[in-house]
């Protein structure tokens, strides 16, 4: 995240003013953080939907290394068996 080069605020623009010129100031000032607010606020909406999608990405993951952990097994079972029947079948063979 960066920062931009803002001026910080004052006293002077927190205390209301009879001025005109002063509270032309002051509505600008008001009119910049409302900006910025808002900005900040997208900001932080499109982060929020990021880190939604990128959850649900992250799950969608999950269940694919399950199933994907549960067929190894699987497999894995299934060709020592194959190993076990043809060592099974060579035994039992005569010998020449």
């Amino acid at each position: 995240m960066c920062y931009g080069h803002q001026r910080s605020l004052s006293s002077d623009d927190l205390i209301p003013s009879r001025n005109p010129r002063s509270r032309n100031n002051n509505t600008s000032v008001v009119e910049d953080l409302r900006g910025r607010l808002a900005e900040t606020e997208a900001r932080l909406e499109r982060a929020r939907a990021r880190e939604a999608e990128l959850s649900r990405r992250l799950e969608e993951m999950k269940r694919f290394v399950s199933v994907m952990e549960i067929l190894e097994t699987y497999l894995k079972r299934r060709f020592q068996e194959q190993q076990d029947n043809i060592a099974s079948l060579l035994s039992s063979l005569p010998a020449k």
